[in-house]
């Protein structure tokens, strides 16, 4: 399985834990975030993310920002992406079972490393559960 990340300066190095953690695991990891703390825009490493997943480049993404939420704002820019924003580990766990998520958001800024790391394997383990929330997420796309 392959799961690309993104992240700007304030995820950095959440950013290099997390790929260790996966690596680890047995995963491939696309890294198209800043490997440095260099203060940068987050569009410029969330929109590859998000578009290695919507092409199926990826299987799934994670992305890394100081609050969460312009990484989010913008990976759900993108038509077949569905990134969640979890600062706790039922958020996580809700975010796949009942939206079926395939980017998780981690707000660097407001979440510890091991509460980070915590997510990333509740993400990857959980398993959407598909019944009524299926048609929810089938509605989620817009036909623009």
């Amino acid at each position: 399985m392959t799961i690309a990340i993104g992240n700007d300066h304030a995820g950095t190095e959440y950013k290099f834990e997390i790929i260790k953690l996966l690596e680890g695991l047995g995963y491939k990891v696309i890294n198209f975030g800043t490997n440095d703390n260099d203060s940068m825009d987050y569009p410029d490493t969330i929109h590859p993310t998000a578009e290695a997943v919507e092409a199926g480049m990826a299987d799934f993404g994670i992305i890394l920002c100081g609050s969460g939420n312009g990484a989010q704002i913008t990976a759900n820019k993108h038509q077949g992406v569905r990134a969640g924003l979890c600062w706790n580990n039922e958020l996580v766990e809700l975010t796949r079972k009942h939206n079926n998520a395939n980017i998780l958001t981690i707000p660097a800024r407001f979440v510890s490393l091991q509460q980070a790391l915590g997510f990333v394997k509740i993400f990857l383990e959980t398993e959407f559960e598909g019944g009524r929330h299926q048609n929810r997420v089938d509605k989620i796309s817009c036909e623009c």
